[in-house]
């Protein structure tokens, strides 16, 4: 019989419902492999005791035939979404024991859907990052290694990734502000789906940069992606940018059948410097759509070379305002010596509270806002964000998704690139374009590099058109083949 911590959400699913093992079963493996893995660092915050009751509260559902596709399926909670009674620390010091008294409404979502939460995900400090080494709780690791050496599992979504690809959890939820879905599944051969923007609830999700700032499913297949984004998204009132649309059936509606689908091949993200087995990767991903019937047309997005540089103006500018919150008064921690004023304790706190990186795009965001700077660099990088929106559009003119891969490396070694925050940036150059759009985008793993390392492509669709970015990622993905999985050498 199959490890019950092999199974993909729709075997598993199928699993329950034939009564070939419990959920309670389900979940205990799960809490095995989570504990043997320790060693991954993909979570912060474990939630056993909690996971074993949900797990039996499913088991209910699931003999009185109430049964939602994602009912007694063990995840793991990227630590960036409040969960009600439990610590939420965005992978922050200055977050430290804070127990929301909330529930965010995608955790919600998924908690009434019968998901079960083995705990709270590992993820860079505020989603700040393109590696997982920036968290205040220890960095997480990547379960694929070359030879001996610890690789990063991406970012910010790195315990998300890792806990999927190392059989901790069955899927994950990410999110995903300029690749923190996609690039993590892309480096530990997993799939990562970004939604479009509005498509899940920001709601309880503790914001980085709420004009980007978007929620979505990490899982090994694109068949379970589409599953787990039914049942995360939805219109929330809560939230006003929010989209008030109606879920799709994507699950029910996935197909392969790309017969007579454009796929469009921006010229623009060919840069210089990139491996050219990731080049041959992207070629041959051309190939099988093409193979599949899908016709490969050109297509030109010519301001993507500046979505970079507009990114990390936009981005810290945000979060240099969003972060303006945590000044140690009503929770998280508090720094106050003897004699202190307010403004020593709010300097102090904040201080001792963020790491190196949220200090360093809080100083990037507030200078490019300040006066006499905001129009030079703020106010230009949203004209320029509107440049590069209007290019997809026009693109999509003549084509229906777009193929790019979703990294220009394979998983990188830890502690490689810390010294230097603009290569850590690069890592994001092909994924940030589409976030600044809004579009929603998938990472399929299609290939292993020389080392072994998997390699992802990456599907960028129309606004709301999740359905033909699925379709055609599960044709990526038969094409692919791709079966490989990390050794666990941690568990050794």
């Amino acid at each position: 019989m199959t490890s019950l911590t092999e199974f993909s959400i729709t075997e598993a699913a199928a699993g329950l419902r034939k009564g070939d093992f419990s959920a309670a079963e389900l979940t205990q493996a799960h809490i095995a492999a989570a504990e043997a893995g320790r060693p991954l660092g993909a979570y912060i915050t474990e939630t056993f005791d909690l996971a074993s009751e949900q797990a039996k509260a499913a088991d209910t559902r699931l003999a009185q035939g109430d049964a939602p596709g994602m009912c007694g399926i063990p995840i793991a909670m990227k630590d960036l979404f409040c969960t009600d009674g439990v610590q939420t620390t965005a992978a922050s010091n200055i977050l430290k024991g804070f127990t929301p008294p909330y529930e965010a409404t995608v955790a919600a979502n998924l908690k009434a859907a019968g998901a079960v939460m083995l705990g709270k995900a590992n993820l860079d400090e505020f989603a700040m990052g393109s590696s997982n080494e920036t968290s205040a709780y220890g960095r997480a690791v990547n379960p694929w290694r070359s030879g001996e050496t610890d690789l990063v599992p991406g970012g910010s979504s790195g315990g998300s990734a890792a806990a999927v690809a190392g059989r901790l959890a069955i899927a994950a939820t990410g999110t995903d502000t300029g690749g923190s879905i996609r690039q993590p599944a892309a480096f530990t051969g997993t799939v990562g789906m970004k939604p479009t923007y509005g498509r899940c609830s920001r709601w309880g999700i503790i914001a980085f940069a709420s004009s980007l700032d978007q929620a979505g499913p990490i899982t090994r297949s694109v068949a379970d992606a589409a599953i787990m984004l039914e049942a995360m998204a939805g219109f929330d009132p809560k939230d006003s940018t929010s989209v008030d649309q109606p879920v799709p059936a994507w699950g029910a509606s996935l197909t392969q059948d790309v017969k007579g689908l454009k796929v469009g091949i921006p010229n623009e993200y060919r840069v210089d410097g990139m491996p050219a087995e990731i080049e041959a990767l992207w070629e041959a991903g051309q190939a099988w759509l093409k193979d599949a019937g899908a016709e490969i047309v050109d297509v030109s997005l010519p301001h993507t070379k500046f979505a970079l540089p507009t990114y990390y103006i936009v981005a810290p500018a945000e979060a240099s305002s969003n972060l303006a919150r945590y000044d140690g008064v009503r929770y998280g921690i508090r720094e106050k010596p003897d004699g202190a004023s307010l403004s020593d304790m709010y300097e102090a706190t904040r201080a001792a509270g963020f790491g190196d990186e949220v200090k360093r795009r809080i100083m990037i965001g507030t200078y490019v806002l300040s006066a006499g700077y905001y129009d030079a660099y703020y106010l230009k990088a949203q004209k320029v964000r509107t440049l590069i929106a209007q290019d997809f559009s026009k693109a999509y003119e003549s084509c229906d998704v777009i193929l790019t891969p979703t990294a220009p490396s394979a998983a990188f070694a830890l502690g490689s690139k810390t010294d230097d925050p603009i290569s850590m940036y690069l890592n994001d150059v092909f994924t940030v374009p589409a976030s600044l759009s809004g579009l929603p985008g998938i990472s399929v793993p299609a290939g292993l590099d020389k080392d072994g390392l998997p390699l992802g492509l990456q599907l960028l669709g129309k606004a709301f058109d999740e359905q033909t970015v699925l379709n055609a990622g599960a044709a990526l993905e038969a094409a692919a083949g791709f079966n490989a999985k990390p050794n666990a050498w941690w568990a050794a």
